[in-house]
């Protein structure tokens, strides 16, 4: 029986690197489709890119079909450089990618959010990380898979200094944060993409929210 065919968009980010390793290596999934701004390099038999204009991915939608679509697109204000700019990556583009690849039949959306995300906080981030959720919900996709992890843990390709302080923080007094607070424990990076494959070879209907302490536990 061939294995289902995976979409991955964010495999340059913490957390979607992670996830094409364990994709590439597993063998539930016989094709692992990669979709990038350009050539990543990936030498690998069941791997293959599809190199996109974001903006225009419309124009890429008969190429996008897959079992089950992997969301790890997302940046910060201070590298998008605007709140605009912002929400063009971590709403318009999600947005757009799970609009295309439900129209080529998939049945598995899983996304990176936040904690705390809430289409009616008043903050930024949690607002857009909110709405993204609920629109891509609207989709109806047969199963959303709704990740929030508190603080990452791993290491990064840009430095980011407020959050490497954060880091050294959470790692520290991480024994605190036991009981209900156990899901503002900081987390791996590679923890969440097991938990990531594992809800892909394992498919609950509807929408389904993890946040860190659920996370920890499925990526076991």
């Amino acid at each position: 029986m061939s294995g289902k065919t995976a979409l991955i968009a964010g495999t340059s980010g913490l957390v979607g690197i992670h996830v094409l390793q364990l994709l590439a290596d597993d063998n539930a999934f016989s094709r692992v489709k990669l979709i990038t701004r350009k050539p990543l390099a990936i030498n690998r038999e069941n791997v293959s890119e599809i190199i996109v204009d974001f903006d225009q991915l419309n124009q890429f939608s008969q190429r996008l079909a897959a079992d089950v679509v992997f969301c790890c697109l997302g940046t910060t204000i201070k590298t998008a450089g605007s709140q605009a700019n912002f929400r063009k990556v971590d709403y318009t583009y999600c947005l757009e990618l799970a609009k295309a690849a439900k129209a080529q039949g998939a049945k598995q959306f899983i996304l990176i959010s936040s904690l705390g995300a809430d289409d009616k906080a008043s903050n930024f981030y949690l607002r857009t990380k909110g709405e993204i959720e609920t629109a891509i919900a609207a989709l109806n996709f047969d199963s959303f898979c709704i990740l929030r992890p508190s603080m990452l843990l791993g290491d990064r390709k840009e430095t980011r200094i407020g959050e490497s302080i954060g880091k050294v923080f959470m790692q520290a007094t991480g024994f605190l944060f036991a009981g209900p607070l156990k899901k503002y424990k900081a987390i791996e990076a590679q923890t969440v993409a097991r938990c990531m494959v594992q809800l892909a070879k394992n498919p609950e209907p509807g929408k389904l929210i993890f946040e860190s302490d659920v996370i920890a536990h499925y990526a076991k």
